[in-house]
């Protein structure tokens, strides 16, 4: 395996752990949770895992990297889970994009440029699939961050404590 290698297949190894943190986060949660937002600007655990599905794995791998003609959905409704689909189906649904944006993405060399962008939006605001897996971690690591903070405002769960704190 030479370097470039080595570096995809340890981006695509954080951006799997991160995968996982967001699904372990909103699997810990009650399920009423999931369906309700604690924050004021009304997202709710359950969209942040439809967002991550439609909005950031199938755009950025899917569409993006690999010029698949994929349904995306517009504007902000990729923040919204429908009411009828299940809980384990949502999160079914982003485990099988996740394979699938893995997939699009394994013959590419990191270097590799996308292959489409939205249409009247000028140039891609990323180059590479390098910088793209990068922003990708990026986004989804920001998100779990968010669902740790849901998870604590929920039930008091604290996903990674070092120390207790001192006040």
């Amino acid at each position: 395996m030479n370097a470039e290698q080595t570096t995809k297949r340890q981006l695509l190894e954080w951006l799997d752990a991160r995968r996982t943190h967001v699904m372990e986060q909103v699997t810990a949660m009650p399920a009423e949770a999931r369906r309700r937002s604690q924050v004021p600007s009304g997202w709710t655990p359950r969209g942040v895992i439809r967002h991550l599905t439609l909005d950031v794995e199938r755009v950025w791998f899917r569409a993006v990297m690999a010029g698949e003609h994929v349904d995306l959905p517009p504007g902000y409704d990729g923040w919204i889970a429908p009411d009828h689909q299940s809980d384990e189906d949502l999160l079914e649904q982003y485990a099988t994009e996740c394979r699938l944006a893995n997939a699009a993405v394994a013959d590419l060399p990191l270097h590799a440029e996308p292959l489409w962008w939205f249409e009247d939006s000028g140039n891609p605001p990323y180059s590479t699939l390098q910088e793209i897996l990068l922003h990708v971690i990026i986004e989804t690591a920001t998100h779990a961050g968010h669902l740790d903070i849901c998870r604590e405002l929920v039930d008091g769960s604290q996903r990674l404590v070092l120390d207790k704190p001192t006040t």
